[in-house]
């Protein structure tokens, strides 16, 4: 009785956020709903890749699936905190359903064509532009400001254990089942967070907008701000540098597998799990750590540990060896993003972190476009190996540019990241 009532309040002091009702409701359903992401993202690359045999085609997709975040992210903040985040969500969760089981019904049927996934890709880019900065902002609705940091990196767990589980059950089905079924059971996995974000009872964070104000002329008041602030901005620059050459996995790993390490589709699925582990692993420390103020260190470290990895993925030619670089790649990236998301939440006023969480999404994700043609076009011509490997060298260099800057600095770490 002692040692359980010992363990129940360590959970309580690691995991604050789960003591909020209404987290506990939207991260279980989140739970089930990421996982349906991730087979559906496997799944997708995979069907992408055998359709069209092209590397560059693959990249397209991606690209095009994030271009709307890259065009519209800041306007979006603008909007979503004139609205009610919980209804936002369901609208944006619902319509996710919908893209999801379109795909589904298309590749059992038969009838799908690579233009069907660029359309449906535009428009599943379009609802996460609105639903990605409106899930970050909702946080603070959820728990409080003393619990946000906890919520932040319970999140990002719940979103990294998805990638271990999605891609392993996306490796079976595709295996023994079809790839249908990976659309169509994240289709379903949509069922639990709506019924989540329905009994949520909180009271939304509305900034009204002042007379004269034009949605322009707020995001430009954004924009200011955080360029005001010196932590904020070196933050937004990492996450942009680390986006763009860092996460573009969904477009070199298919083709690694298939053309470089000879494996097939659970041999994908199984791989990218790996990753999933070091990324949970990651998400859990920073989760456990979250009271502690967000380690500067880390985020000047960690790319540079993140560089010396790509270019190890694209020098190894072994399957495990791969898998075991991947599960480091995904504990120090998680390890970042964690942290330069919190970072960048506990040090904004609550005006403005709609629009600093809008810019965040906007580098984080909308980025990706620019990442995915880069990475698909060096792996059309030069292979994937040399994409990891280009990758991990401008990475290194940004990360000793950082690290240089750091040295000359007689304030040190603490005082002025």
């Amino acid at each position: 009785m002692m040692i359980s009532s010992r363990l129940r309040i360590k959970v309580k002091d690691f995991f604050p956020a789960l003591r909020h009702r209404n987290f506990r409701y939207y991260w279980f359903g989140m739970i089930v709903s990421l996982t349906g992401t991730w087979i559906q993202n496997i799944g997708l690359s995979w069907l992408i890749y055998s359709i069209t045999k092209s590397p560059f085609l693959l990249g397209l997709a991606g690209t095009l699936q994030f271009l709307p975040m890259l065009l519209l992210s800041l306007f979006a903040g603008a909007v979503i905190d004139k609205l009610p985040k919980r209804k936002i969500l369901i609208l944006t969760q619902g319509l996710s359903m919908v893209t999801a089981s379109s795909m589904g019904i298309l590749v059992f049927t038969g009838h799908i064509r690579y233009w069907h996934i660029l359309v449906l890709a535009t428009l599943l880019g379009l609802i996460n532009t609105f639903d990605m900065p409106t899930r970050q902002s909702f946080m603070i609705e959820l728990v409080g400001r003393s619990d946000l940091m906890n919520a932040i990196a319970l999140n990002s767990a719940v979103f990294n254990a998805a990638r271990i589980v999605g891609p392993a059950i996306a490796g079976i089905l595709m295996g023994f089942a079809g790839i249908a079924f990976c659309f169509i059971l994240n289709a379903l996995s949509f069922i639990p967070v709506l019924i989540g974000l329905v009994r949520i009872d909180t009271e939304p964070v509305i900034r009204h907008r002042s007379a004269g104000e034009s949605l322009l002329y707020e995001v430009r008041q954004g924009l200011v701000y955080i360029s005001g602030s010196r932590i904020l901005y070196r933050n937004i620059l990492s996450v942009t540098v680390i986006s763009i050459f860092a996460m573009n996995f969904s477009v070199l790993v298919p083709v690694l597998v298939k053309n470089i390490l000879n494996h097939g589709e659970m041999g994908f699925g199984f791989l990218m799990s790996f990753m999933g582990i070091g990324s949970l692993s990651g998400a859990l420390l920073t989760a456990v750590n979250s009271k502690i103020k967000p380690g500067r260190l880390v985020l000047i470290l960690n790319p540079l540990c993140v560089a010396v990895l790509l270019v190890m993925i694209g020098l190894s030619g072994h399957y495990y060896f791969t898998a075991i670089l991947l599960a480091a790649a995904g504990f120090f990236i998680t390890s970042f993003f964690t942290t330069a998301n919190s970072t960048l939440q506990v040090n904004s006023k609550d005006e403005f972190r709609g629009r600093v969480i809008s810019v965040y999404t906007l580098v984080f994700g909308g980025t990706t476009p620019i990442g995915n043609f880069f990475t698909g076009s060096i792996a059309e011509k030069l292979g994937p190996q040399a994409g990891f490997i280009i990758c991990g060298i401008i990475i290194l260099v940004f990360s000793a540019v950082l690290l240089a800057k750091k040295d000359r600095n007689k304030a040190g770490i603490e005082g002025n990241y």
